[in-house]
């Protein structure tokens, strides 16, 4: 079992990614558990793959291991995109999903329901010592729904209705909704590309 550094701090993202890359014979250990140094990545980028790139490159340097980093976020079109790059700090706070739920139920309760679409984007980025990058990025497109719902998930989950489904993310049991996620389709781009690097 190799071993790959999280750059997130996130315990829901590195319990996502561990669910999937266990299967690919990858254990992620969170940089807290392997020594890295707490230093703060400024996610100053204007896209996931900026971000993405940046986490995964700064612990990299810090390690000197194999390191990966996720950068996600949901997309409303009716919002021209927001909240984007901004989904964790959408209120303010960083990382506070019932203001971040709040401010987005409140932007869009006078939208109809087949006009609050959007997409969940996640780009996973595993940076190599050596410089080497796999960059892939996954997504899944839905509709907002006004009333929360469900008690699994984090961030926007309890509000996102996947495309074909009539529930929310929040509602969906966490294996199933790795098979279709943002995350879940990233993440399987990655393993093709390591499948591809492997067979060089």
């Amino acid at each position: 079992m190799s071993r790959i550094i999280a750059a997130s701090k996130n315990k829901h993202k590195i319990k996502e990614i561990e669910a999937i890359t266990s299967q690919f014979g990858m254990a992620v250990v969170p940089r807290d558990e392997a020594g890295v140094p707490d230093v703060e990545i400024q996610e100053d980028g204007e896209t996931f793959e900026e971000n993405s790139y940046k986490k995964a490159y700064g612990i990299m340097k810090l390690c000197g291991e194999i390191t990966i980093a996720d950068d996600s976020g949901l997309e409303v079109d009716c919002l021209d995109g927001a909240p984007g790059v901004y989904s964790a700090r959408f209120a303010g706070e960083e990382g506070n999903d019932q203001a971040n739920n709040d401010k987005l139920k409140d932007l869009v309760k006078d939208v109809p329901y087949e006009k609050r679409t959007g997409r969940f984007v996640s780009v996973i980025t595993m940076v190599y010592p050596d410089g080497e990058t796999l960059t892939a990025r996954g997504e899944v497109e839905g509709h907002i729904v006004l009333e929360e719902k469900g008690p699994n998930g984090f961030g926007y989950d309890p509000l996102f209705v996947p495309l074909g489904y009539d529930i929310t993310f929040g509602e969906f049991d966490p294996e199933e909704k790795n098979k279709i996620s943002h995350r879940g389709n990233a993440l399987q781009a990655l393993k093709k590309q390591l499948e591809a690097r492997a067979v060089k």
